[in-house]
């Protein structure tokens, strides 16, 4: 009975682990697509009209574009965090793989600040210059609160942001 029991709690215990990581992981995954077709639209809206690239070159604007954000969060373009991570691009993983919570929320907010820039037709470097300075101002205030360890799942689909005393 002792060992029935064990391994229920041992089941138990494993199983509430495995829920707070699929939260952590579904949070991530939410806040890498929020934004990214706002961001999206507008490039293809106003950048590659403008573009006197080829339409098979497309690709490298939105890559350009992501990189702004890249660099005006991260400090670095995808292709440096590549060579610099070869291990992990070798397993198809990338820069946005392992970001914190915090650095998704202010990425997906970049995004949508970018899409309202290019809508105003500002210049790449307005727009970097803007960027990286609300990124660092968002970073600063998130990295002060750990949204995540605020968060309590009540249910499969209720979450509720904890009290101090449960904290």
């Amino acid at each position: 009975m002792f060992k029935l029991m064990l391994l229920k709690e041992f089941q138990r215990l494993k199983e509430e682990e495995s829920n707070r990581y699929n939260l952590e992981w579904n949070i991530k995954r939410l806040l890498t697509k929020t934004n990214y077709s706002i961001h999206t639209d507008a490039i293809k809206e106003h950048i590659i009209p403008i573009s006197n690239r080829s339409t098979g070159n497309q690709w490298l604007i939105y890559a350009e574009e992501a990189d702004i954000l890249n660099v005006a969060l991260f400090g670095c373009t995808a292709k440096e965090w590549r060579s610099s991570n070869e291990n992990h691009s070798k397993k198809g993983l990338n820069l946005r793989d392992f970001a914190s919570i915090n650095e998704l929320v202010v990425l997906s907010n970049i995004e949508n600040i970018n899409a309202l820039l290019i809508e105003k037709t500002m210049s790449k470097d307005v727009r970097f210059k803007e960027l990286e300075r609300i990124a660092s101002k968002q970073m600063k205030l998130l990295n002060d609160e750990n949204m995540i360890k605020s968060i309590k799942k009540e249910d499969d689909q209720t979450y509720i942001k904890a009290s101090k005393k449960e904290k």
